[in-house]
């Protein structure tokens, strides 16, 4: 197999973990907004609810959740999974995994807002919506951009896990293409996709965060 050929090859199980890495944000940071209004909700049990969750999520490995979302409909339900299961499989696993992190993320933004800022913003005769989406939630986007920008990195990597699932992305077109061929290139070759990958996606966020320093 020549040089050419396997940088074709990686560059198609590219495309999927791409896909993977933004449904994952798609879905996770709207889910992580919500699961942290949950988090701090005065309703008890819902907060312990969203409490348990978060620590099930955090407390053990991404790897083993997406075993237990792609078989456990076979195993728990008797249910017959499809083809197609096995990729949306893998975005729910990873929309649930980091929606949990984001949540926590979005919780500490939030609580770090000063109490002050709602009382002036009553007495302006905002309500608590307005003063949430107008007031706060930009001062949120702000602080909470360098650990968001953290797992948006860990993302990418993360990626790659989805192969336990033998789901076709980047790190198992590596691996077989490195089994089949006896040589670490594929490895090589998928090092330099990532690599590049997270250099964007951190590049970008900081562009982003500058653009917010108006903020201070």
């Amino acid at each position: 197999m020549t040089f050419n050929t396997m940088v074709l090859l990686i560059a198609q199980g590219f495309m999927k973990s791409f896909l993977i890495f933004c449904l994952t944000l798609l879905g996770s940071l709207p889910l992580g907004l919500l699961v942290a209004f949950g988090r701090m909700s005065a309703f008890k049990p819902l907060r312990w609810l969203v409490k348990i969750y978060i620590s099930i999520m955090r407390g053990t490995p991404l790897m083993l959740q997406l075993m237990v979302v792609f078989y456990g409909p076979s195993l728990l339900l008797n249910m017959k999974i499809s083809t197609d299961w096995r990729f949306w499989a893998a975005i729910v696993a990873f929309v649930i995994n980091y929606a949990a992190y984001f949540a926590e993320i979005y919780r500490a933004g939030i609580e770090s807002i000063p109490a002050g800022q709602y009382e002036a913003a009553s007495v302006l005769g905002y309500t608590k919506r307005q003063t949430f989406f107008r007031i706060v939630l930009p001062q949120v986007i702000k602080r909470i951009l360098p650990p968001v920008t953290n797992e948006v990195i860990t993302l990418v990597k993360d990626t790659s896990l989805a192969s336990v699932i033998a789901l076709t992305e980047m790190f198992t077109w590596a691996e077989r293409i490195s089994v089949s061929q006896g040589t670490l290139m594929p490895f090589v070759i998928a090092a330099v996709f990532y690599y590049v990958f997270n250099y964007i996606v951190a590049f970008g966020m900081e562009r982003i965060e500058k653009a917010l320093d108006y903020y201070r």
